[in-house]
């Protein structure tokens, strides 16, 4: 299977929608109604400043310190314990994060991801204080349900106090393939991203195949080109089409596999999302970057434009990895010169201590609660 947009097959794939996406970045399947995402033409926007606060994740510790690092605000969640509220934040085996960027008065709030479950997501968003009366956008990175588990009790909870018609970016139809993992001959089930819960909240689904603007002050990469040595990590099984109104739809999915029932996941619908601040560079978020992080940095700078990094966020997918392809990943960073590395989710131990090791100074601790702030 080629991994070359531009390859005949995808030649045809796109033909419907011209350049909209690497299947079919639009039409009608099932109940959902998906439209292509707004394109990235030129340079993209510039924001002033962007905060971004960890809302799930796998850790926290109530003593962290805040302060000024370098030049990042980090401010950690700190909430004295008290019997009289007994609530804190709750950690799983999952990624969201909430992001608020600024452009002159002008302001934008995005959400990224569910995680795993939607009693925590629900907990750790009201003790956060995020009014999602406000959020301009969501976007799901891509099917794993350690990123969309959470949705369906989010939406349950929250969906009236969305905007009407709020804009919900996807990779394309292949987020809602049911997954499996485990052994092939004892498969074990990973769950399905559901469209009726989607469509009945009434969101605007977008797909972002192409390189996309979010929410008017970011970008998303679309689909990553594999240019380094990094192969998709761990990857599940992907079933084709559709059963009781869920899966994924054989018609807007790349040609070579409409006709397939299970292919290995290639992740060709994850995305990593960047934003140019002023003065900075860019802050790239990959969520779980199964892609691989070097190619999803450097799709990100390929996309905008734009060499210099100033931060790379998100889960690199490098827990299961050996050392070896852990310091040669480091190495390929180190080249690439971020001013900063905040490693969460599924990047694992082995990463942390070799990039502190080889980029000191420049790896900062991440947990559950913290809010990270790039600019301004």
């Amino acid at each position: 299977m080629s991994d070359n947009p531009g390859n005949p097959a995808r030649g045809n794939a796109l033909a419907p929608m011209g350049a909209g996406g690497l299947g079919m970045a639009g039409g009608v399947f099932s109940n959902i109604r998906a439209a292509s995402a707004p394109a990235l033409t030129g340079a993209p926007p510039e924001v002033d400043r962007l905060s971004v606060r960890v809302v799930t994740d796998s850790y926290h510790h109530q003593f962290e310190a805040s302060g000024k690092f370098g030049d990042v605000a980090v401010q950690r969640y700190k909430r004295p314990p008290s019997p009289a509220l007994p609530r804190t934040l709750q950690n799983e085996w999952g990624l969201s994060l909430h992001l608020e960027s600024a452009r002159g008065a002008e302001t934008r709030q995005v959400l990224i991801d569910f995680g795993f479950t939607g009693d925590t997501l629900n907990s750790n968003l009201e003790l956060l204080g995020i009014d999602l009366a406000k959020l301009d956008a969501m976007l799901l990175s891509h099917g794993h349900y350690d990123h969309f588990g959470g949705m369906v009790g989010f939406l349950a909870a929250h969906g009236k106090k969305l905007k009407p018609g709020l804009p919900f970016y996807l990779g394309g139809e292949e987020c809602f393939c049911s997954r499996e993992t485990g052994a092939v001959d004892a498969p074990s089930n990973f769950g399905t991203l559901d469209r009726r819960a989607i469509a009945e909240a009434g969101l605007q689904v977008l797909f972002a195949e192409r390189p996309s603007l979010l929410a008017d002050h970011g970008v998303t990469t679309g689909y990553i080109p594999l240019a380094s040595f990094e192969k998709p990590a761990q990857p599940s099984r992907m079933k084709i089409g559709m059963r009781d109104g869920v899966g994924c739809a054989p018609e807007g999915l790349p040609l070579e596999k409409r006709k397939l029932t299970i292919v290995t996941d290639d992740f060709q619908h994850e995305q990593a999302t960047c934003f140019n601040v002023k003065d900075k560079g860019l802050v790239i978020m990959t969520s779980c970057g199964h892609r691989g992080i070097v190619n999803s940095v450097r799709g990100a700078i390929k996309v905008s434009g734009i060499s210099k990094v100033h931060a790379i966020l998100g889960g690199f997918h490098l827990m299961p990895m050996p050392e070896a392809y852990v310091r040669s990943t480091v190495a390929e960073l180190k080249a690439i010169n971020p001013d900063y590395l905040i490693p969460m989710h599924c990047t694992g131990t082995t990463f942390y201590e070799v990039a502190k090791q080889e980029l000191p100074g420049r790896v900062l601790l991440s947990s559950t609660g913290t809010r990270f702030t790039f600019g301004g």
